[in-house]
């Protein structure tokens, strides 16, 4: 079923352009839009693909201009688009209902209110569900634990002992919350586990990926901030500490008793070392080596990582090292010429 293009930027709260009575029938990048399809611009570097798209309309940012094509102009095209899919695309996902016959649930347990507990979950002594959470197939809550409300664990989270997370967290198939520490002392040539006691905390409307692992803590507690987004693949060891608002992207690796502050974005593949504080809202740029401390507000690129203006400068000499060597190489031949013809005229 259609939507005019006016009630569609009644739905996003966007400014018009174009005729109000296009109809759309689907939704479609730039470069894959056909007939009756809305697209959107959210990067500058594609907008030349405004010239040639077969969409029927664009949504666009406030500054941009789509020439002929019908418009609708908002602050945040991803956001938009994203509500426009889901009414052509609406996702639909099943969530278990009241406790499986197969689960396992502890005597001593406390199980909310309308809690879903699906196939082969296992439910520790002491552990504590909140209202409407829910937790899907094979899942494994370890005793002591406390979950809040509204959560939604997919398939195969494992929650170890004495965990507490809060509401509204959201925690993809496959991740690991309160594994032991990666802690070892060295005796007689042999590596000795050091036992890791302290615990994980996850605060209010944290999201996690798929295949996440979060260490607790040797002592005290590894502590997740409000609001933190988490991608899949991401390392946090033991005594980890994330503000709020963070965004850690995939393959992140964070050291022990690193301190990260709030509305920090940590790139792809960054590696940071243990025991360094990053400021609030720090970016860590894709495949940065972090080694040292990173003040607020700084955007930092490279191994070691620099501040990003440098590490842009220095980048710059190395495409031009070649060139510069060859260089080099011509003015040494030179000087060794001249030399010779001093030597000869000596």
């Amino acid at each position: 079923m259609g939507r005019t293009l006016k009630e569609i930027a009644a739905l996003v709260g966007g400014e018009l352009s174009g005729d109000p009575e296009t109809m759309v029938t689907g939704v479609a990048g730039l470069k894959e839009a056909g007939e009756g399809d809305i697209s959107f611009l959210a990067n500058r570097r594609y907008a030349p693909l405004l010239e040639t798209t077969r969409a029927c309309a664009v949504i666009v940012p406030l500054t941009v201009e789509a020439g002929k094509k019908p418009a609708i102009r908002v602050s945040d095209p991803s956001l938009a688009f994203a509500k426009v899919a889901g009414i052509f695309h609406p996702v639909v996902i099943r969530h278990p209902k009241g406790i499986h016959k197969t689960a396992v649930v502890a005597r001593t347990a406390k199980i909310g209110k309308d809690v879903g507990l699906g196939p082969y979950v296992v439910v520790e002594e002491g552990a504590v569900i909140g209202d409407r959470t829910v937790i899907q197939a094979g899942s494994f809550i370890g005793h002591d634990t406390h979950i809040g409300a509204d959560c939604i664990f997919y398939a195969n989270v494992s929650v170890r002992e004495r965990v507490t997370i809060g509401n509204k967290v959201f925690i993809q198939s496959g991740s690991v919350i309160g594994s032991e520490g990666f802690g070892y002392t060295r005796v007689d040539g042999v590596y000795k586990l050091i036992p890791q006691t302290g615990t994980v905390v996850i605060e209010d409307e944290v999201e996690i990926g798929a295949n996440v692992a979060i260490d607790r803590a040797r002592f005290d507690k590894t502590l997740i901030g409000r609001g933190t987004k988490i991608d899949n693949l991401v390392q946090i060891a033991h005594n980890v500490v994330i503000g709020e608002n963070s965004v850690i992207v995939a393959q992140v690796g964070i050291s022990g008793s690193t301190h990260i502050g709030n509305n920090v974005t940590i790139a792809g593949q960054v590696g940071l070392v243990g025991h360094i504080e990053v400021g609030d809202g720090a970016i860590l740029a894709a495949q940065s080596g972090i080694m040292r401390d990173v003040p607020p507000n700084t955007m930092v690129f490279g191994y070691p990582a620099q501040p990003h203006h440098q590490a842009m400068k220095m980048y710059a000499a190395f495409e031009r090292l070649p060139d510069m060597v060859k260089a080099v190489n011509e003015l040494k031949r030179k000087v060794e010429e001249l030399e010779e013809r001093l030597k000869q005229r000596g």
